[in-house]
């Protein structure tokens, strides 16, 4: 995923500071080249030795080190980085990137660095609070810094308040956003539909299917970490949000009607991945329930065609995906649908394809439009989601 790319870590004195060993370990296993600075109370919360463990690479603290390949390294690394995320970022570093001090390794090769600087604060919330930290995170803000907020609860001093760094998951993710793809959709809004919707038959119960979302999910990170503007209309699905994109969540399938429709026009790209409920139960009356005129049989009415809807208002220039889930004649259909709902390009999988389908990470995709058709092999949703923005910007 990462292969190819560079990651400097600048690690500061804190107690988070331990975090960045998962987060190196993270980095590595997506094949990506990991070097990490420490300042020298760093190595009070952390061994260099972790970190030259799980990177191979030369942990540099002292600026002045004479066991390393003849090069200026401060300049050798800042050259070389994709991305650099200073990771737990004390107030002391915070300030000296903010007003150009350079008297370490790590201040040093952050001033010498033109690649995106991400930092984490991770600190007492006083200090956090504090107007001079404040003050010169909004200074880096203007230089260009991306600055991920702090995590709120019960901190080392046992203070309770902002100040924690966030998880390992939560700084990848700002690592990935930034480096892991071409930002060829910059400029583009899209809009993603992902999930089931379910339609209540009483308080207790209601209709749904077994769609669990992953597919849309991908398709909507994928296209935020290539730089679209994404909203992700969700139904009920297990999954956390995605980061760094609008998230909309619903229940029924009319909800997901309106809330789609009200973004519609705005939108460049739109991507029907949800699976949504076909019928809904009718309004049963409470005379015709004390009645008993309604037995076990629930009364249903079909609802709204979101597809097709959309593909009858598409404005000049947008692009509409939809999905079909098939069990047989899988193209046909897929055409079928491709013309009766006047959209640009169907995504087909089959039931019948082991490891595609419902509630797996990978899918077996056969991509459908006016020019032809695309086979996809057993691949990672992700994998997917990037074909089908690929075969849709081809077609923008």
């Amino acid at each position: 995923m990462l292969t190819g790319k560079t990651v400097v870590l600048g690690v500061t004195g804190s107690i988070a500071a331990y975090k960045m060993a998962n987060l190196a370990s993270m980095l590595i296993k997506l094949n990506c080249d990991v070097h990490v600075l420490m300042t020298k109370n760093a190595t009070n919360f952390i061994n260099p030795i972790t970190f030259e463990t799980l990177t191979r690479n030369k942990c540099i603290v002292d600026t002045f080190d004479r066991e390393f390949e003849f090069d200026v390294k401060h300049i050798s690394l800042a050259q070389k980085a994709d991305v650099f995320m200073i990771a737990p970022a004390s107030a002391n570093i915070i300030g000296k990137m903010a007003n150009g001090i350079a008297d370490d390794m790590l201040s040093t090769t952050v001033l010498a660095a033109e690649c995106p600087k991400i930092v984490s604060p991770a600190m007492n919330t006083h200090m956090f609070d504090n107007r001079i930290v404040q003050d010169n995170m909004k200074k880096l803000e203007d230089y260009g810094f991306i600055i991920i907020p702090p995590d709120s609860g019960v901190l080392a001093c046992r203070d309770v308040g902002r100040g924690k760094l966030p998880s390992e998951n939560v700084l990848l993710e700002y690592i990935l956003k930034e480096i892991q793809c071409e930002k060829d959709l910059v400029g583009k809004k899209i809009l993603v539909t992902a999930g089931p919707t379910r339609e209540s038959i009483d308080p207790v119960r209601y209709i749904t299917n077994h769609s669990t979302g992953k597919m849309g999910y991908a398709i909507a990170k994928m296209a935020m970490r290539r730089g679209a503007d994404v909203t992700l209309v969700s139904g009920p699905a297990d999954l956390e949000p995605p980061m760094f994109m609008e998230f909309v969540p619903i229940e029924s399938a009319e909800d997901m009607f309106r809330e789609v429709t009200k973004r519609s026009d705005s939108c460049d790209i739109i991507i029907k991945a949800a699976a949504v409920a076909d019928f809904t139960p009718e309004t049963v009356s409470d005379e015709k329930i004390k009645k008993k005129e309604v037995g076990m049989t629930i009364p249903l009415k079909r609802t709204k065609d979101i597809l097709k809807y959309l593909g009858e208002h598409k404005k000049e220039g947008q692009l509409l995906c939809g999905f079909a889930m098939e069990t047989s004649n899988l193209v046909e259909n897929a055409r079928k649908k491709l013309d009766s709902k006047n959209v640009d390009m169907i995504a087909g999988n089959s039931l019948r394809d082991t490891g595609a389908g419902f509630g797996t990470d990978t899918n077996k995709i056969t991509l459908v439009t006016r020019d032809g058709l695309t086979e996809l092999p057993l691949i990672s949703k992700e994998e997917v989601a990037n074909v089908i923005l690929d075969k849709l910007i081809e077609m923008l």
